[in-house]
């Protein structure tokens, strides 16, 4: 039985599916796939080889890939020669996962502007401001999105998806408008989360989207592989493949593998649209046989939990995975003993917007014997464990985790002190996340700015959280630091539990005393039945939690 390291020798060595060579980037020497697509229109134009199948199902909606291409050469056509949008323009997005939403951002990008999708959950502020930085030649957005800025005068277009969308799509065309890209023109701007201040614009290019699309194609075709090996193979029978994809299009989970990943191997996208709700999830699974569902931060527990559960048939769910936080051993078991037909093929990974969402990735039996991992490094990029000068350290050694390769952002839109201070030289990512290799398995422990200092001890917060969800009666858990005039700080930690059993203080520091050093154990408590708050990543807001922020962000 071939193991991993010679799976993907195999795949990756010359003459292999997934060659990789070394080719001048930006400058430097970078690690690339040979072959590969060179710009996103390509995979869009050879969406036509599976015209037929169905691409987008959402809220009624039963849109093919060939339906979808030609929607897209209408308003690309419209947007260069009625809106003057030509390369490099921006054109923002204001919206819910709407079927519009999909077409506008691969008519931008075929013709060579600059999409740019802007926060759904953002208010009134935060809207202005982006708008303000990227300033977009046409921003499209929904009804109850613009109507948080109806009484501003806006430095551009507005089109309305509900109300004069279709005046985008009356130009009748079969191709697209001629234009020229190569792969580090830019091609995308999303914001990170803004958590500690305003959000950054992430610019990436043509080349970063791609190596995300090349680096997904790969991880399966390398798990399908390892399936066969070990006997686990799908049967004649299996379904054909549907994602559901309740991330926002806003958010990488949504945009790259829902929609451009998506394209790009013909699978069925089903999308939710509004506020996150458990029984609608289990309704797309069970009528469209989904097949494959990353879910973000706790949206798989919630769906667990609620209690029509077991009146919805989710077998035809073979792939599970997990993004937007660390998803501890416990909740990783409860997933897959819910979603029975996942056994042996859940996945989680660990990626940025600011690397396009490409790093690691730890699935099957690999995350079975490595539950606390988030796996082995993507081939086609580097990845090492640094010091604050930059510096690589050794193996087992806590550092920042750094990126270099094809995936790493151009820079934050308009604000090159934060670019300079993100992209060390050699054009390596900080990402601002701590972790150690242990072999070739990366163990991240927190961000940074998280780390907790009791007494010159160091806690990472995570460590806490996933001994705390080994608990029965924990359903998620956040820890933090909180002031204290003897020790600087101490261990605060939020529990959530099931309604009906609230467990008791003593029983739950025993039960860290029992698991992890005594100085790491929480002193002090929050005891709640309502879920985390979280960001459209699917991220704990721990500013919100301690009271440092407002939760200004509204889940629609």
């Amino acid at each position: 039985m071939k193991t991993v390291e010679e799976i993907e020798q195999e795949l990756i060595a010359p003459g292999g599916a997934f060659e990789i060579v070394r080719e001048n980037v930006l400058g430097e020497d970078i690690k690339v796939f040979k072959d590969r697509n060179r710009s996103l229109r390509e995979l869009l134009e050879n969406s036509l080889n599976h015209a037929d199948s169905e691409y987008i199902v959402c809220e009624g909606q039963r849109i093919t890939f060939g339906e979808h291409y030609q929607r897209v050469c209408s308003v690309a056509h419209t947007l260069r020669d009625v809106h003057g949008v030509n390369k490099g323009d921006r054109v923002a997005i204001l919206a819910d996962n709407h079927p519009e939403w999909i077409i506008t951002f691969w008519a931008s990008m075929s013709i060579g502007a600059i999409c740019v999708g802007l926060n759904g959950w953002w208010q009134r502020e935060e809207i202005l401001y982006a708008i303000a930085n990227c300033e977009p030649k046409l921003l499209i957005g929904d009804r109850k999105r613009l109507a948080r800025v109806a009484d501003d005068d806006l430095p551009c277009t507005v089109t309305c998806i509900e109300d004069n969308f279709a005046q985008l799509e009356q130009v009748t065309a079969d191709t697209l408008p001629d234009c020229e890209i190569d792969e580090d023109d830019p091609a995308l701007i999303l914001y990170t989360s803004g958590t500690t201040g305003r959000a950054k614009g992430a610019l990436s290019s043509h080349r970063n989207l791609l190596t995300f699309f090349s680096s997904t194609v790969f991880s399966g075709l390398r798990m399908m592989m390892m399936e066969l090996e070990s006997g686990k193979g799908p049967g004649m029978g299996s379904l054909p493949n549907c994602g559901l994809f309740s991330a926002p299009l806003f958010h990488l989970s949504g945009l790259f593998t829902g929609v451009i990943t998506s394209i790009g191997v013909g699978m069925k996208t089903a999308w939710t649209v509004g506020r996150f709700d458990p029984e609608k999830v289990l309704q797309l699974i069970e009528r469209e046989k989904v097949t494959t569902w990353a879910s973000l931060g706790g949206m798989a527990a919630r769906v667990i939990d609620h209690p029509d559960f077991e009146k919805y048939d989710v077998s035809s769910v073979s792939r599970l995975g997990s993004g937007g936080a660390p998803t501890s051993e416990a909740a990783q078991k409860r997933m897959t003993a819910n979603f029975s037909g996942t056994s042996g093929s859940m996945a989680v990974g660990y990626g940025l917007t600011e690397s396009t969402g490409v790093g690691t990735h730890n699935w099957g039996e690999l995350l079975a014997d490595h539950p606390d991992s988030v796996g082995r490094v993507f081939p086609g990029i580097e990845m090492s464990i640094r010091d604050e000068a930059n510096n690589p350290l050794p193996e087992g050694e806590q550092g920042e985790i750094c990126i270099r390769g094809s995936c790493v952002m151009l820079e934050y839109w308009r604000n090159p002190e934060a670019t300079a201070k993100a992209i060390a030289p050699g054009r390596w990512l900080r990402t601002g996340d701590i972790g150690r290799f242990e072999g070739d398995l990366l163990y991240i422990n927190t961000r940074a700015r998280d780390l907790i200092l009791r007494n010159a001890e160091n806690i990472y917060p995570v460590e806490v959280e996933h001994c705390l969800e080994l608990h029965s009666e924990v359903v998620e858990a956040a820890v933090f630091g909180v002031p204290h005039d003897e020790w600087g700080q101490e261990v605060k930690a939020v529990v959530v539990h099931a309604v009906d059993a609230a467990p008791a203080l003593d029983e739950l520091t025993r039960h860290c005393r029992e698991k992890i050093a005594g100085f790491k154990v929480p002193t002090t408590w929050e005891l709640s039945h309502e879920p985390l708050p979280r960001n459209a990543a699917g991220k704990i807001l721990k500013t919100v939690l301690s009271g440092e922020a407002q939760q200004r962000l509204a889940e629609d």
